[in-house]
């Protein structure tokens, strides 16, 4: 008399093995690319949005706005790296940093670790005047993430406070990605 066993065969669970170990090798990665995309794309709102926040006020308020990437202290950093995050402060006084008595418009905190953004060189702090124009020569934001230089772009501020996208240099998106 045959009796009927239950479960699989060894080749049965190492076929069904091998069949998840290649799903999963083809989901995470683009799991991953697509939450990168993600965060970048969410860091190009937020960054648009602070822009139209400091034109916004300059022009209603009369007064000179500053956007700037944020340091550890909450101060400007002087620096070309935005990972930080950044600041968006009325500048009563002209000082170019913030002080106490000024408003704080926007205060964004980090980016997500996948993603980085910098500005062109020279250009660590951006003024917007009481006509919502940008104090200086226009401005190259480059933003990248994890998915590499391929996938970075630009964000061009025109001395007029209008906002375009762009490509990259080559130079610009490598050092977006792997600079420090």
């Amino acid at each position: 008399m045959f009796r009927s066993v239950k479960g699989f065969t060894l080749i049965e669970a190492l076929v069904v093995m091998a069949v998840a170990a290649v799903l999963l090798a083809v989901a995470i990665p683009a799991w991953s690319h697509a939450r990168a995309a993600a965060n970048a794309g969410s860091v190009r709102a937020k960054l648009a949005a602070s822009l139209l926040d400091a034109v916004r006020h300059s022009a209603i308020a009369g007064t000179e706005v500053v956007v700037c990437p944020s340091s550890a202290s909450g101060a400007c950093s002087g620096s070309t790296n935005w990972d930080a995050g950044w600041i968006v402060f009325a500048d009563i006084n002209g000082s170019r940093a913030p002080d106490p008595n000024e408003t704080r418009l926007v205060a964004e905190n980090a980016l997500p670790s996948d993603v980085h953004l910098r500005t062109t060189t020279g250009r660590t702090r951006l003024v917007f005047q009481p006509n919502g124009g940008n104090a200086g020569s226009n401005v190259t934001f480059t933003l990248c993430d994890s998915r590499g230089p391929k996938s970075a772009t630009t964000l061009v501020l025109s001395n007029t406070g209008n906002l375009r996208p762009g490509q990259p240099t080559d130079a610009a998106a490598w050092n977006c990605v792997y600079g420090r």
